[in-house]
């Protein structure tokens, strides 16, 4: 049994190898852009964390945002909240966010699925809803896209104040 996951390993090693083969096989180059040279498909779109050389940290995207923490206030218990983050691309290469999440489902993300250039601003919107959620609370969102670190968060925050029901019965 050890000896087929050996050579299960080491058939996948080679045939993983992206090693240009003879008679034009092997990595694909892209029509040549630069002067130094053909460019890969991962050229495009500059991913530090995908990339076979050193990772580059200065020519890759830079999401920068107008805020990071979101206060909602106080809201009572059911309320939805509402906040779009604004950011602006601040980096040297377009920026492609693959994704944003919440750690729960009561925190909705809408972020765009278009690459957006260096200089251009783009917005994350976030509904936060409130129902069985009380007192303080935050919720981060992270972002993960084509930047170094390849993750960003931003943070809603407040106090949700118990409906009346959980609340239990006033002593007139």
């Amino acid at each position: 049994m050890n000896r087929f996951i050996l050579l299960a390993t080491i058939f996948l090693a080679v045939s993983c190898s992206n090693d240009k083969q003879p008679g034009g096989q092997g990595e694909k180059s892209l029509p040549e852009i630069k002067s130094d040279g053909p460019i890969r498909t991962s050229d495009i779109i500059r991913s530090p964390v995908s990339a076979n050389e050193p990772i580059d940290t200065v020519n890759v995207a830079k999401i920068t945002f107008e805020e990071e923490n979101y206060d909602f206030g106080e809201v009572d218990e059911g309320a939805i909240v509402d906040h779009v983050f604004r950011f602006t691309n601040t980096g040297k290469a377009p920026l492609l966010i693959s994704g944003a999440r919440s750690t729960c489902g009561c925190t909705v993300p809408e972020w765009p699925k278009e690459p957006i250039p260096p200089g251009v601003s783009g917005e994350i919107k976030v509904k936060f809803n409130t129902q069985g959620k009380k007192n303080k609370q935050t919720k981060p969102v992270t972002i993960v896209a084509n930047t170094y670190p390849a993750t960003s968060k931003v943070f809603l925050e407040g106090f949700v104040r118990p409906s009346a029901e959980q609340q239990g019965p006033s002593s007139e």
